[in-house]
């Protein structure tokens, strides 16, 4: 698969990752007084059915495609000192992994009946912080310099 196709695949899915954690932690966690705990519940379990519809296939394709991309950068990543280019790219994806390990521990936690709102929202504005250092470095990588 060319560059092109993975650099694609990989920004669509990180739009609509980065998209997908911006809403819930900046727009929907706003409607939280206004509308009252009940609509609240059932605004947060419909956007959460829909969430675990789409967001596996958006994380395999946001995964997928950076592992391939990591793939072409494997010579800077065997030095992660080496460069700032190869310090950058190593942070992101060690960042990376952490979201991964969010994900993993909030549908771990899902699926034993122990999410709760409060353990969500903490794993959600964590998520969000991460993902927009990741962001960050996603550019920083090619052109910050030391």
């Amino acid at each position: 698969m060319s560059y092109f196709v993975l650099v694609t695949l990989h920004l669509l899915a990180a739009i609509a990752f980065a998209g997908t954690v911006f809403f819930e932690v900046l727009i929907l966690e706003s409607l939280r007084a206004p509308l009252g705990r009940d609509a609240m519940r059932a605004v947060e379990s419909a956007v959460g059915r829909r969430a675990r519809r789409v967001m596996p296939f958006v994380i395999a394709i946001l995964y997928a495609a950076g592992i391939a991309m990591a793939w072409q950068y494997r010579e800077h990543l065997a030095h992660p000192f080496g460069s700032s280019f190869a310090t950058l790219l190593t942070i992101k994806i060690v960042l990376a992994l952490s979201v991964f390990a969010h994900f993993v521990t909030a549908v771990t936690l899902g699926a034993r009946g122990r999410l709760t709102s409060r353990r969500s929202r903490r794993i959600h504005v964590s998520v969000f912080c991460h993902v927009a250092l990741i962001v960050v470095l996603a550019k920083a990588m090619f052109y910050v310099n030391w």
